[in-house]
């Protein structure tokens, strides 16, 4: 990921990450994709899932700015098959809520903004659906 993109995704994420309705609504948008994705937060205490997440988005545009790995290593052993069970097909879920719920708080976000955000996180991405 170059620097503009960087920025852009920064800038992005902190206009829509200090709202605690985004990590409402992402979950709400996700969860809605799919009955198999709702079935597996049945039982899940959404406030400290909402929790997981900021940071499991931190760790993925860190990874882009060239941190190692290691923490997405360790969300894919936990999110591979002998973990959680999320299954490879469901990050595309993940990611197409993620950008709608992206486009519905940041007042500035544009195509670009999406194509920053896809570049910045998918090979992230790959590496945790890698692991299942």
């Amino acid at each position: 990921m170059g620097n503009a993109d960087s920025d852009v995704v920064f800038q992005s994420y902190g206009r829509c990450c200090n709202n605690e309705h985004f990590f409402v609504d992402f979950y709400d948008r996700f969860m809605g994709s799919s009955e198999e994705i709702r079935a597996l937060f049945a039982n899940t205490d959404m406030a400290a899932q909402r929790h997981l997440l900021r940071n499991g988005i931190m760790q993925l545009v860190l990874h882009a700015r060239g941190m190692p790995d290691t923490k997405l290593r360790a969300l894919g052993c936990s999110h591979s098959r002998s973990g959680y069970n999320i299954r490879p097909k469901w990050y595309g879920l993940w990611l197409d809520a993620l950008l709608a719920t992206l486009q519905q708080y940041d007042p500035y976000f544009e195509d670009a903004t999406a194509q920053a955000w896809r570049r910045a996180l998918e090979p992230g991405i790959e590496l945790i659906r890698g692991a299942y």
